[in-house]
């Protein structure tokens, strides 16, 4: 059965962090839908890398995802945190008990917004971590806690990534696709 990842971009992504995600999912054979959630596909991250998106995110709402997963980056984590259909999205993935992930400024700014993160052990990009509330910020590159999976920055999105092959694909998996990139585990 093929995985299917969700991964919601904005304006002012970071551009490591949304072009790692997308790729190291997608060298796993996870079905990747990037959804953009402007009003075109095509978005420009944080550096200036262009991106076109695969679909609008009002285009794949009522679909189903194994995961949701947002990239981090500024002004594109607040544009994602205010971003109300998405929250929904998120929050229904959390509630089901589905993966939902987000590295960066993304977890303190939209998984703290959506209210996913309450009784969570979680990380994000250290300097925001004073943002955050009813959740423990643990100082570690990539936080694991049950469906939520957090990372913090672009130093962490490989290690991050590969989280996200693991949750969905297994351990073996995420150390196949890993050891290809040459990863040292």
């Amino acid at each position: 059965m093929t995985q299917r990842a969700l991964l919601a971009v904005a304006d002012g992504v970071e551009d490591i962090e949304t072009v790692t995600i997308l790729d190291v999912l997608r060298r796993a054979e996870v079905e990747v839908v990037v959804a953009s959630i402007e009003e075109r596909r095509m978005i420009t991250c944080a550096r200036g890398s262009r991106l076109t998106a695969d679909a609008m995110f009002a285009d794949v709402l009522a679909q189903d995802f194994d995961l949701i997963a947002l990239p981090g980056g500024l002004p594109g984590a607040q544009r994602l945190a205010e971003h109300a259909p998405l929250g929904d999205k998120v929050r229904a993935q959390a509630a089901a008990g589905r993966f939902f992930a987000a590295i960066c400024a993304a977890p303190a700014l939209a998984l703290q917004n959506y209210g996913v993160l309450r009784q969570r052990r979680m990380t994000c990009y250290p300097a925001l971590s004073d943002r955050l509330s009813g959740c423990t910020f643990v100082d570690e590159p990539v936080v694991v806690d049950g469906n939520c999976i957090t990372s913090q920055g672009p130093a962490t999105a490989i290690a991050f990534a590969l989280a996200l092959v693991e949750v969905l694909c297994g351990k073996a998996r995420a150390r196949e696709v890993g050891n290809a990139m040459l990863v040292k585990a």
